[in-house]
């Protein structure tokens, strides 16, 4: 399933041909819901604000991050595979905040969903 892709929603504000999903809890600093295209605002399949708040964007925390948003995950089964219904029929887009493409929860969101974890 590689119709998944992820884009920084700072960079990506504009509507492509894909189904954008906005997945941070809260919402993007500085900008203002005219200002983007996107589908859906997914909140559920975000991390808790407990291990959002711990893992701060440390990327020596990022490998327990994993761990911790991956277990969060597991209890959201039914979410997930409406997600994953999604991209068996459409390219999705994953829009996330984070300064980082590497280290942020966008990143193990679309491996769950891939079923690389």
């Amino acid at each position: 399933m590689s119709n998944i892709t992820l884009k920084r929603i700072y960079d990506h504000k504009k509507p492509d041909d894909t189904y954008r999903i906005l997945v941070d809890r809260v919402w993007p600093r500085g900008l203002k819901k005219s200002e983007i295209f996107f589908d859906e605002w997914n909140r559920e399949v975000t991390p808790s604000v407990k291990i959002r708040k711990w893992f701060d964007h440390q990327e020596s925390r990022f490998k327990e991050f994993t761990k911790l948003y991956t277990k969060e995950l597991k209890q959201k089964e039914e979410e997930l595979n409406r997600l994953r219904s999604i991209a068996k029929t459409k390219k999705v887009t994953l829009l996330y905040g984070a300064k980082d493409p590497q280290i942020n929860h966008a990143v193990i969101l679309r491996d769950v969903l891939t079923k690389l974890i």
